[in-house]
C-alpha cells in the first residue's frame, strides 16, 4: 500500500510481529530523553557489557558525550523492538537504535565517524538502562529510513 507509515517489527524471542509507526517511537523517545535529562538513567558498563567498555577505552568519549548522542536520537534511527530473553523480565522490551557519532580514536590522532549500537529498556518507573552502548558489529536496518 502506497502511503503506508506502520511498519513490521519481529520480537525475534517469539516471532510476533507488532504493528508500529513512528509517532510510537518518537513517544518512546520523548519519555526516555526525559528520564535522561533528569539523570533516571544508567549506561551499563559491567562485566558483562565489555563492548559498552570498549567504546570507552577506545575513542575519546565520556558521560556527557553519550548522553549528548542519546539526547540526539530521533524515530529515524529506530531499527528494532527484541524481547527481554532474561528469566523473570520476558514481557519487558527492548528498543535498538543507531547513531553515527564523530569521535577522537584514544590511541591515535584521527577522528573516525562511529556507527553506534544503542539498546534501551525503558522500565515501568520510567528509569532507562542504556543496555547496549558500543559500536555496531554489524550494519542496522533502519524502519523509517
Amino acid at each position: 500500500m502506497i502511503g503506508k507509515s506502520k511498519k513490521h517489527i519481529i520480537h525475534s524471542a517469539e516471532d510476533n510481529v507488532l504493528d508500529i509507526d513512528k509517532k510510537d517511537i518518537e513517544q518512546y523517545l520523548s519519555e526516555v530523553k526525559e528520564a535522561v535529562e533528569n539523570g533516571r538513567y544508567r549506561l551499563d558498563r559491567n562485566a558483562r557489557r565489555q563492548d559498552n567498555i570498549s567504546l570507552f577505552l577506545d575513542y575519546v568519549i565520556d558521560e556527557a558525550k553519550a548522553k549528548e548522542s542519546i539526547l540526539s536520537l530521533t524515530a529515524m534511527d529506530f531499527s528494532d523492538i527484541l524481547q527481554n530473553e532474561h528469566k523473570g523480565f520476558e514481557h519487558e522490551k527492548l528498543y535498538v537504535f543507531g547513531k553515527d557519532v564523530t569521535l577522537l580514536e584514544r590511541n591515535g590522532t584521527e577522528e573516525k565517524t562511529v556507527s553506534l549500537y544503542i539498546k534501551f529498556n525503558k522500565l515501568e518507573n520510567c528509569f532507562v538502562i542504556v543496555i547496549s552502548f558500543h559500536e555496531q558489529k554489524y550494519p542496522l536496518t533502519y524502519y523509517f529510513k
